[in-house]
């Protein structure tokens, strides 16, 4: 239990229902849908698309999505892949013949074609009781009536408005300037295309007037987009990917996200005694950075389309980790290991809803970076996504930038499970700084003994490219024994990521949990 004199969250206990998220109109939307009749099914996918109008900069239609859910009355995990693919016509040799070594993170090719959409019809269609009409109508009413922007949102906006290109100003700013606190923003040309969504499903945003809106807006600016690449896009099924660490199931999605990322951290983990360390000292600070660099420079090599990663089984080998966590000094870094290659993006959205049956739906919805591309299609103002970035162009990688190829993704949704019951739906945003924030959020729990909130409010640390960014949270003891151990220490950062979760205990109670580095809360009934 937290210390009453600080300031601080209490965990929220509820039976019937419980959503949390980054923003609490989307959180109170997901109950209102529940109380409904609806399902966390039902409930996540409202929630989630309202966040798209209540945080434009962080997600929107022009996105992917990653689901982890879990049945009514099963024990069963499930995964849906909502990333989309690069268009048919474009490759990497295109763009190294124009003298091209990566790809520029704002270039009309980052775009591929937006599968969020086309995962939510599907769900709604096979798993939701109301219906996507009824999930999409909340964010159909604010998009149209506005909404007042929140603390957190108006501190991104002021320094991200300025990476949106000409399309976009008129739709995502304030006569180019930026949005700020209590400002309302309404998106009324989304708002009809939601409304043709909820008549028609799919079809009303992958072809007809919408579709070649986006084809048209995309190759005005020299994308290679056509009307097939958008109607031929489809979200499919999969099988989640696991782990067993201390008592628990990890459980992640498959790639072409990075849970596998999550997974390795943790098995180079297991070869070390994190329960006799300090939760916030320098030992174990060090020895997550350190399995950090080497997972992610693994998954820098395998993790791509899931139609071409062909060394997961290699990755998530119990040999491959015990030779991985050899090479970890407990007194001097890693050096040469190049853990972050791919664009690095702080921007994400991601909601957690369990209903009274105990459905439990772990969503993360994303444009990539913050407002995606900049670009925004001309006559819906559809911000599209540059996950494409997340390639790259390296001949006979392969993440290889390639026609109807799918990126690595940064996004990855979460949950726990014990003696095969699901336990904990979780996620915790922050682009790259995912699987390490997945496996700290873990550990806090399950090592050190943490209550949910406890874990996600206490400080993170993250080893990305040469430096350890680490939040201002540590002591500067730790601090300090972190630079002598050759760590470069950058603590000038913004908030590492943003969590939410919630606990299904064998009462039947919800315990959720809610970042305080966002403007959410996590809301039951």
């Amino acid at each position: 239990m937290r210390d009453f004199h600080f300031p601080g969250r209490s965990a929220v206990w509820a039976e019937n229902g419980m959503c949390a998220t980054s923003h609490p109109l989307a959180s109170q939307v997901a109950i209102d849908i529940l109380k409904k009749g609806g399902n966390a099914m039902d409930a996540a996918i409202a929630g989630a698309v309202l966040l798209g109008i209540c945080e434009p900069q962080m997600t929107g239609i022009g996105g992917d999505c990653f689901v982890l859910f879990s049945p009514a009355g099963s024990n069963d995990i499930k995964a849906i892949n909502g990333s989309g693919c690069a268009p048919q016509g474009l490759n990497a040799e295109l763009l190294r013949d124009q003298g091209q070594d990566t790809i520029p993170i704002r270039s009309v090719h980052t775009v591929s074609i937006p599968a969020a959409i086309d995962a939510f019809c599907q769900l709604s269609e096979d798993w939701g009781k109301l219906g996507i009409a009824d999930s999409l109508a909340p964010a159909i009413h604010y998009a149209t009536n506005g909404v007042p922007l929140h603390a957190r949102v108006a501190m991104d906006l002021a320094t991200q408005t300025a990476d949106l290109h000409p399309t976009a100003l008129r739709d995502y700013s304030k006569n180019g300037a930026p949005f700020a606190i209590g400002d309302k923003f309404a998106a009324p040309k989304q708002a009809e295309v939601l409304k043709r969504i909820a008549a028609q499903g799919r079809d009303g945003f992958y072809t007809g007037e919408v579709a070649e809106d986006m084809v048209t807006s995309l190759q005005a600016l020299g994308g290679l987009h056509t009307l097939d690449d958008f109607q031929n896009q489809r979200a499919f099924y999969t099988s989640p990917v696991s782990g067993h660490y201390n008592g628990v199931d990890l459980v992640e999605h498959p790639p072409n996200g990075q849970g596998a990322t999550a997974l390795l951290i943790l098995n180079i983990l297991s070869h070390f005694d994190l329960a006799s360390l300090d939760p916030y000292g320098a030992e174990r600070a060090h020895l997550e950075a350190e399995a950090t660099k080497l997972a992610y420079d693994a998954r820098n090599r395998f993790i791509a389309d899931p139609q071409i990663t062909s060394a997961l089984e290699h990755m998530l080998a119990p040999e491959t980790a015990q030779k991985l966590a050899a090479l970890i000094d407990r007194k001097s870094v890693i050096t040469g290991v190049q853990s972050v290659t791919e664009a690095v993006h702080k921007d994400t959205v991601y909601i957690t809803v369990v209903d009274r049956d105990q459905m439990a739906v772990s969503l993360i919805y994303s444009i990539f970076h913050g407002f995606g591309s900049g670009i925004a299609s001309d006559k819906f103002g559809i911000l599209f996504q540059n996950r494409g970035a997340g390639f790259n162009l390296t001949a006979g990688h392969p993440n290889e930038l390639g026609g109807g190829k799918r990126p690595m993704h940064t996004i990855i949704p979460g949950m726990l499970a014990k003696n095969g019951r699901p336990m904990t739906s979780f996620g915790v945003m922050g682009g790259q700084y995912q699987p390490t924030g997945h496996v700290r959020y873990l550990t806090n729990t399950h090592v050190y003994g943490m209550d949910p909130q406890t874990a996600i409010d206490a400080p993170r640390c993250f080893a990305e490219g040469d430096m350890l960014k680490i939040e201002r949270g540590y002591s500067q003891k730790t601090i300090q024994e972190l630079a002598d151990l050759g760590h470069v220490i950058d603590d000038t950062i913004g908030p590492l990521g943003g969590a939410q979760s919630i606990t299904m205990h064998d009462s039947g109670l919800l315990e959720g949990a809610s970042d305080p580095r966002k403007d959410g809360c996590a809301l039951g009934y």
